[in-house]
């Protein structure tokens, strides 16, 4: 029986004409509401998968590191016995630290660009760890050393220093200080190691990485970071549904002198930043959704003014007044949700369109050409959940209007 009274309220029979007219504009405004919800989420959550997969270009699956210092001997981990574990793809062992690097000139040898960067020593096995030959944009994702070192750039280094790879006279002089020399006025000509590199390929992935990386041949830099046989870390490639058991196992194997971690602990504060902003978000459009149920709240009341004789007919055959509440708590939950139902639908349409045609294009950007969006599951059900709620709460004062009312006026309206 309550179904069938609120379903014969909700359809607006035997109802004014401003009661109708007034649930049509709350449900109307929710349902903006809901779709802006929806298309909010799918573009942040475009934006949080685009940037944490660039990161991967970078960032392994699963990387060691020690927990104090820079550097540890290769022989203190076992590549080989890492390879052997279940789930391992691929190990690739790294060195890096900040240096400074200058342009130069095979015909001129003059240096006018210097820029301070990280400089990261790998093995071509490196490009098998993560994915960032997909963001080369210039030449090749390999380096060498021997009678030419090589080495790859990020595109805003290569811009600082003038470098590129169609150049052949072009190269990059990176300098480290040597740390055998306490005074470097006392001997001034090896107070600096150096370490030519000729660029043989350019990549673009972000800016937090393209201005700062300098990708060159693991033994070279070894040498110039006067770091012979050691290594900063130990990058994984590893199959995602073992990357837990995988970092588990070589935290035990290891013990607490090294960190184990897997793209998540490696980007904690990003990871931590893009959480937060997505319930920050929630929260202001929350704000908006409770500001649009106040028409509800006055629909509903207005509902209730209404439908005393009803609500009279009802007390006199028995209804209890909790019975009565139920009836109007539904009823605002009905509207509601017939409104965010609406709101999503009209917003997966949105981000539909936008997903397969770029309606709404990013100007300037290499590697996105239109906001990205993502639609998740989980959003629609806390959108829907959210307005439901939000009926429930703008219903419950009216609802307790009506159970309180004790009119038994049975004479026509």
């Amino acid at each position: 029986m309550i179904w069938t009274i609120a379903a014969r309220y909700f359809r607006g029979k035997g109802t004014a004409n401003a009661v109708p007219l007034l649930s049509r504009i709350s449900m109307a405004a929710i349902a903006v509401c809901s779709a802006a919800m929806i298309v909010v989420f799918s573009v942040f959550n475009g934006f949080d998968a685009f940037v944490k997969d660039n990161h991967k270009a970078f960032c392994p699956d699963i990387k060691i590191s020690i927990v104090r210092g820079k550097f540890f001997p290769a022989s203190a981990i076992g590549l080989d016995e890492i390879k052997k574990i279940n789930g391992v793809l691929f190990v690739s062992p790294v060195i890096e630290d900040n240096a400074l690097a200058g342009d130069g000139d095979e015909m001129t040898g003059s240096s006018k660009q210097q820029k301070v960067v990280i400089v990261k020593g790998v093995e071509n096995s490196y490009f098998k760890v993560n994915r960032l030959g997909d963001y080369i944009i210039e030449g090749v994702d390999s380096v060498s050393g021997g009678a030419m070192n090589t080495a790859i750039l990020g595109v805003s280094v290569a811009d600082a220093l003038r470098s590129g790879v169609e150049n052949s006279f072009n190269y990059v002089q990176l300098y480290y200080a040597n740390p055998e020399i306490a005074n470097p006025e006392t001997d001034p000509l090896n107070a600096l190691q150096s370490l030519k590199v000729h660029p043989a390929g350019i990549f673009n992935v972000d800016e937090e990485f393209d201005d700062k990386y300098v990708i060159a041949p693991l033994a070279q830099v070894q040498e110039l970071l006067h770091a012979q046989g050691k290594y900063s870390s130990i990058e994984i490639k590893a199959d995602s549904t073992k990357i837990g058991d995988i970092k588990k196992t070589l935290q035990q194997k290891l013990g607490n002198t090294y960190k184990v971690e897997d793209i998540a602990d490696q980007n904690k504060n990003l990871y931590a930043m893009m959480g937060g902003e997505k319930w920050i978000i929630y929260m202001i459009l929350l704000f908006v959704l409770l500001i649009a149920s106040f028409n509800m709240v006055g629909a509903l009341s207005m509902l209730v003014v209404g439908k005393q004789k009803d609500i009279a007919i009802l007390r006199a055959m028995g209804a209890t007044p909790g019975l009565i509440r139920t009836v109007f708590l539904l009823e605002g939950v009905l509207w509601s949700s017939a409104g965010g139902i609406i709101g999503i639908a009209l917003g997966c349409t949105v981000c539909f369109l936008q997903q397969h045609f770029e309606l709404i294009k990013l100007r300037g950007s290499f590697l996105m050409s239109a906001f990205p969006v993502k639609l998740v599951f989980s959003d629609s059900l806390l959108v829907i959940v959210t307005i439901m709620g939000i009926g429930f709460l703008a219903a419950w004062y009216p609802a307790i209007r009506a159970g309180n009312s004790s009119s038994l006026n049975l004479k026509s309206d």
